[in-house]
Parts: structure tokens; sequence; C-alpha cells
């Protein structure tokens, strides 16, 4: 098929107006211009894209498709833009990452820092995004690196494990779990809980595990940050699962205890996802090496292993 950026926004704003009218004028054509446009698309396709009504259009099953397909190639026109954009402003590179909660909140912004000073001229897109999302991010370019910790499908991904951690039950030092030496997820679930905030992906994640085991957490408030659940968790509020990691850190300052969870899933190995590793430029390895690094020598960053589904 032969067309142009102009052709895929006009069938875009089609698709999202249902109207061929207020599409042609929002992409400053004549009505006319604009109905030839769809139609040489669907004469070059050989299949109708769109339903005519008399109150406007609607997407056939090819127009669905082609609708998925034209969206993702204006996005990364819109990308190559904004990055050649930075290399006219004087910047060398522009990287896309895609994390998870534990990653964004946690340890990033210990490692970023650091890199950033010494690579001034780099600039990072940092987005918090479910584990499922990041590999399909990367897959499909809005993402340059991702990084997932758990079960994740890969999606054919090249995965580089940097560390291991560890979800676990953080209470206050007076709570009645704290004396214990560990716990089985489902036995706090009568407890009141302090969570991150909706759609996280570590409160996502534990939401599909409460929906298996057939009963809710109890959750008196949400959070956007551990340092903030692990506050209320030392002021008696309720109880929570926090990384490792991050409980670690608050441990004393916040008088808190931390109780190993018995369930397998609490052990999450962390994974950098890529498309190719060879392939990415320069500074986008050297922030894999810095991340690799700073978990050394537990960080393995020659073997890239796919996960299991």
């Amino acid at each position: 098929m032969h067309f142009d950026l102009t052709d895929l926004r006009l069938f875009v704003r089609t698709a999202e107006e249902r109207n061929l009218t207020r599409a042609a004028l929002a992409q400053h054509l004549s009505l006319a211009a604009a109905s030839a446009r769809i139609k040489a698309l669907e004469a070059q396709s050989g299949l109708p894209l769109l339903f005519r009504e008399a109150r406007g259009v609607r997407l056939t099953s090819p127009g669905e498709a082609f609708l998925h397909h034209a969206r993702g190639v204006l996005r990364q026109v819109d990308q190559l833009n904004r990055d050649l954009q930075d290399y006219g402003d004087g910047m060398r590179g522009h990287l896309r990452v895609f994390a998870n909660t534990t990653a964004v909140t946690d340890f990033l912004p210990d490692i970023l820092p650091p890199f950033l000073t010494a690579n001034p001229r780099v600039n990072i897109d940092l987005q918090e995004k479910p584990n499922a999302e990041i590999a399909r991010g990367v897959l499909d370019g809005r993402a340059d690196i991702g990084i997932v910790a758990g079960q994740v499908d890969t999606l054919g991904l090249q995965a580089i494990h940097f560390s291991t951690d560890r979800l676990v039950l953080v209470t206050a030092q007076n709570h009645p779990f704290a004396s214990r030496s560990s716990i089985a997820f489902a036995d706090t679930l009568d407890e009141d809980a302090v969570g991150m905030n909706q759609g996280s992906t570590l409160q996502t994640f534990l939401a599909q595990v409460t929906e298996k085991l057939g009963k809710p957490l109890k959750l008196r408030i949400q959070l956007s940050s551990f340092d903030a659940m692990c506050r209320m968790i030392g002021a008696g509020v309720g109880i929570g699962i926090v990384p490792e990691s991050a409980a670690g850190r608050y441990r004393e300052s916040m008088n808190l205890a931390l109780v190993r969870l018995t369930d397998a899933w609490s052990v999450r190995e962390r994974y950098i996802l890529v498309r190719e590793q060879a392939a990415l430029p320069g500074y986008a390895q050297s922030l894999m090496e810095t991340l690799c690094g700073y978990y050394s020598p537990h960080a393995d960053s020659s073997n890239p292993t796919a996960l299991s589904s």
C-alpha cells in the first residue's frame, strides 16, 4: 500500500470523530479531498475500512486493524520528531525507559542522578508501567529499555538479569506478626492493610493474588511511594507488602519489622528488557552497565535469558 502521513492522520481522526466531515475540517482538507483519500486507501487494501451511515461512519473489522497500525506509525513518527529535536537542541541522546513501580520509586532514584551527571547530554524519559505493558512497549518501539520483576512474558525480547529482590510483610515493631520469622500471605488478609496506589505494578499484582485466594485486601489507605507506605505502617495504620530493598532502608528510622513471606512469588528476579542489546546506542548500553554494576557481583549482564510466560 502507498499512503502518506496525511492519509494516516485523516483516517485516525475519522475513526475518532466517527464523522468524515469533522475529520476533514480538522485536517484542513475539503470533504471531497478527504473522501477521495479514504477511498484510495480502501482501493489499495482491497477491503472496506469504513461503514458509511446516515449519521457518520464506523470502522469495519479491517478498519479496526488499520487504525491500530496507523496509530503505531504516527506514534513512531512523533517520537522520531522529538528525538531529532533533541539532537537539534544539542542533546546527544534520548532514552525511553519503561519500568515497574519498585524500579521507579526505589532504586532508579539512586542510580539515575550519577548517570545523568556523568552524561550531561543524555535525556531520559522514565515512565512507570505494569510489567506486561513494559514488554509490549519495548517490543513495539515505544521504549528503548524495560525494567521488570517476577514472572513476565518477555515476548521474545532479550532479558538481562541484574538482581534479585524479595517482597516481605512489613509491620510496626509492636504488631503481633512482628515476632514471626515467616508467614503466608493468605494469613495476613484479615489485617488492615497499607498499599500502593491503584494501578501501580505491585498493587495490581497483589490484587491478582488475592483474587485467586478469594479474599481481598482490607486496604485502609493507598499511597504513591514505599517511603509513605512505611511511614503509615510504622505509625500502626496497618501492615503492608513492600520490596525488601525498600523496607530495609526505613527499618530502623521508622521502627519496622520485616517478616519473610513463604509464598514462592515473593522472590522476584529483576530483568532489563531490550529488543537487541548490540543494536542500542552507547549511552543506552552504558545505562544498562550502570544498573548491573549497582548490584554487582550478583548481576550478570552478559547472559540474556528468556523468562517464562
